[in-house]
């Protein structure tokens, strides 16, 4: 069942505010002391420098997000996940047949310059 659509808001007041850019994996590996299965993500933001992300891409072997580009918020403050502090959060979707919260990254339909911002 879906849920319903959120209040109507400006982009001044979201996206605007958000600085959401576009990296490239450099490594996966699993990330320990989650509550669930997930990967820790070392992804490359070009000028913005290399960030850490725990997120649950597991659908995805490791050797499969190595190289992806993928979408990250870069100004949302760093968390505790498991044993590792996240410091980007990277965007996905869940999956047809996946276990809630199991997601695929958002990913470009083509290659782009490493940190570029989405607008």
């Amino acid at each position: 069942m879906a849920t319903p659509l959120k209040d109507t808001v400006t982009p001044a007041d979201t996206l605007d505010r958000l600085d959401i850019r576009l990296g490239r994996v450099l490594r996966a590996e699993p990330a320990p002391g989650t509550p669930k299965p997930a990967y820790r993500l070392s992804v490359d933001f070009g000028r913005y420098g290399v960030r850490t992300s725990v997120g649950r891409f597991t659908g995805h072997t490791p050797e499969e997000l190595i190289g992806m580009q993928v979408l990250g918020v870069l100004n949302f403050e760093a968390r505790p996940v498991g044993d590792t502090v996240s410091d980007v959060l990277i965007l996905g979707v869940q999956f047809t047949g996946a276990p809630s919260g199991d997601a695929t990254p958002l990913t470009p339909a083509r290659e782009a310059k490493l940190g570029s911002k989405v607008f």
